[in-house]
């Protein structure tokens, strides 16, 4: 299925993420993945910044790479009283990002940007969706972490697989959750080429 709105060159997804070319399949794109290997450690705040600048930092590494093409770069970050959640680097870790979201309302903010490689014109935006999660059981948590690995999700959880559960209130994009804000993006694209 192709896309219905015309692009005037190929896409070009800046991120290994599967999720976020799950969701661009989805709503009909067809796409090359050229993942971006920039640090995405920072210091910028807040959350929301962030996560555009590094979205803008990915499309920028990999549009000097190609031609003829339009690139998206993405980033999401977990904000749990305003401290960033990244992705865990070990089981540990992810079982502690866990018990600290148990019972809590925490942000998600996922930054996008899309550049055409060969006239350098980009646009930005970002979108911000809480989440509430409601009090979890150790043995919930250990299971999830064993059996799902989060270490590739920012804030250790998905949304999308087991850790639904874990979820008992959204307000805001369910895709931004995912990685992807699908609505933001596509109007920003839109925009874009028209």
């Amino acid at each position: 299925m192709d896309f219905f709105l015309q692009l005037p060159k190929p896409l070009v997804l800046a991120s290994q993420s599967p999720r976020r070319a799950q969701l661009l399949k989805q709503i009909g794109f067809s796409f090359e993945v050229i993942p971006s290997d920039i640090e995405e450690n920072s210091n910028i705040q807040p959350a929301e910044k962030l996560a555009v600048e590094l979205a803008k930092k990915k499309a920028k590494d990999i549009s000097v790479k190609v031609e003829n093409r339009i690139v998206v770069g993405a980033d999401t970050l977990v904000v749990l009283d305003e401290k960033i959640l990244g992705k865990p680097t070990s089981k540990n870790e992810a079982c502690q990002m866990l018990k600290a979201l148990s019972g809590k309302r925490h942000h998600v903010y996922t930054g996008i940007a899309i550049i055409d490689a060969d006239t350098g014109k980009m646009v930005s935006d970002s979108e911000c969706t809480a989440v509430s999660f409601r009090v979890l059981d150790e043995i919930e948590i250990v299971h999830y972490v064993e059996q799902d690995n989060p270490l590739d999700k920012a804030g250790a959880y998905g949304i999308q697989d087991f850790s639904a559960v874990f979820v008992n209130r959204i307000e805001g994009c369910y895709y931004n959750v995912m990685g992807f804000p699908l609505s933001c993006f596509y109007l920003n694209l839109k925009n874009f080429v028209s």
